[in-house]
């Protein structure tokens, strides 16, 4: 069934160009066929504007700050331009810092190595394992899976209620899931923490690229996301907001461009004045390719227009969800229930079938990538299947009997380049296996279901 007969496509739906979009790939079945990309949610292609973007800039690299030559004047002005449009981006607020770090992780793990002493932070059990794991040297209440956004609110004003000193408090909270899509009641919780006397940072690295993200609208103290997943190449992230914790911390990493002043000692050591501004945090040679790209993804995506790319996206979501309605043996994952808003973001389940297999056939028979696994959110993942932590069978045969409970999932993910045959196709590629079953035989090699060509 065509995309086209199940949903009406928006007025203006087109997708945005991006690198790869004409990549063909070989099927094991025979021939070859234009790789349809559907694991947004991992990593978004980057835009071929950001590509040429980054290309112009090429011949004219240079060094970053305190060069005098005219080459590392101009990079270091394209350096701290994207910092800026960055800052625009985001809606920040006056005194707010932008940092530009390796990705989401690396931005969460920053602010986690700046929080003050005894600082308690709140995390709920479905985020990412990026804003689950980086508070081991804090005092870490983990808050059990909500089933819905008052739900999620409620039991946040219950934990701050609870806590068990008035000293610093940090709540980390996604702002659309990487699992099931759904969109987060940001504000709610932002206000829900304020009135408790704790800040709050934002995972946005699911949001940013499908959603405008203001820190001044949303009212949280920071947000952290990646350049890989907003249609930059890889290697930039940012974490922006408040400068406070961030001024009063010993540099994340200690190095030239973090100081300001270096001086010996008589007794043989150093003493350090570090700077105050985001270079406190940027020690080393920055990543000028990197910022300049993700700054160059920020201005594309705002003039694109996100309403078009909320209704373009939303479009997407209606046709797979309904596309695959009368097909019984999917199961799609969801915490606040199956219309809940969401972003281009959808994990499923197909009875019957070991996911990794199933993910493989997609990828061998019809030339679609998606992800299968627990997505770096395991407890979310095995909350929402039910299931205990234990290994997946082998992939040549079904992981389970129907009506038992599967291990790991299958997540389609797409986006602002997703054309509509990449959907259309993936829609038909389900149907087709559910009912035919797979073309081809696979085994597993390295934890991977691959398929099988030693016949």
């Amino acid at each position: 069934m065509s995309v086209s007969t199940v949903v009406t496509a928006p007025s203006v739906c087109a997708p945005l160009p991006v690198l790869g979009r004409d990549v063909t790939v070989p099927l094991v079945t025979g021939g070859e066929v234009t790789y349809a990309a559907l694991d947004y949610a991992a990593s978004a292609p980057a835009l071929q504007r950001v590509w040429d973007d980054v290309a112009a800039y090429a011949p004219y690299y240079g060094s970053v700050h305190r060069g005098a030559g005219y080459l590392s004047q101009l990079s270091t002005d394209l350096f701290e331009n994207a910092r800026r449009t960055v800052a625009e981006f985001l809606d920040c607020r006056e005194g707010d810092q932008v940092v530009f770090t390796r990705s989401t992780t690396d931005s969460l793990n920053l602010l986690a190595a700046v929080l003050p002493a005894d600082c308690q932070v709140f995390v709920f059990e479905t985020e990412h394992h990026a804003s689950l794991l980086p508070w081991r040297n804090a005092r870490v209440t983990f808050l059990d899976a909500p089933r819905g956004p008052r739900e999620a609110v409620e039991t946040l004003e219950r934990a701050l209620a609870d806590r068990d000193s008035n000293g610093p408090a940090l709540v980390c909270v996604t702002g659309a899931s990487n699992v099931t899509g759904e969109l987060w009641p940001v504000r709610e919780l932002a206000a829900a923490a304020h009135a408790h006397g704790a800040r709050i940072v934002l995972d946005a690295a699911q949001l940013a690229p499908h959603h405008p993200v203001s820190l001044a609208g949303l009212d949280v103290d920071w947000v952290a996301f990646s350049g890989h997943k907003l249609y930059a190449p890889f290697g930039s992230g940012v974490l922006a907001g408040r400068s406070d914790w961030l001024r009063a911390a010993e540099p994340y990493l200690a190095g030239g461009g973090a100081s300001r002043k270096v001086s010996r000692r008589e007794d043989g050591g150093v003493d350090v004045e570090w700077h105050d501004s985001a270079a406190r945090h940027e020690a080393g040679s920055p990543n000028v390719i990197g910022a300049y790209a993700l700054a160059s993804a920020c201005k594309a995506l705002t003039e694109a227009g996100f309403d078009t790319l909320v209704a373009r996206e939303e479009y997407l979501v209606r046709a797979v969800r309904e596309g695959l309605a009368d097909v019984p043996q999917v199961r799609f994952l969801s915490l606040f229930g199956d219309d809940a808003p969401r972003v281009g973001v959808l994990s499923f389940v197909v009875e019957g079938w070991n996911s990794s297999h199933f993910a493989a056939a997609l990828s061998a028979e019809y030339g679609i990538g998606v992800r299968d696994g627990l997505f770096c959110a395991h407890p979310l993942v095995r909350t929402l299947l039910g299931s205990d932590p234990q290994s997946q069978g082998e992939c040549g045969s079904p992981e389970a009997e129907p009506g038992e409970k599967s291990l790991n999932a299958i997540r389609v993910s797409f986006g602002a380049g997703t054309p509509d045959e990449h959907v259309e196709r993936f829609v038909r590629a389900v149907k087709e296996l559910v009912t035919d079953g797979a073309k081809w035989n696979y085994r597993t090699e390295d934890g991977r279901c691959v398929p099988d060509t030693s016949a």
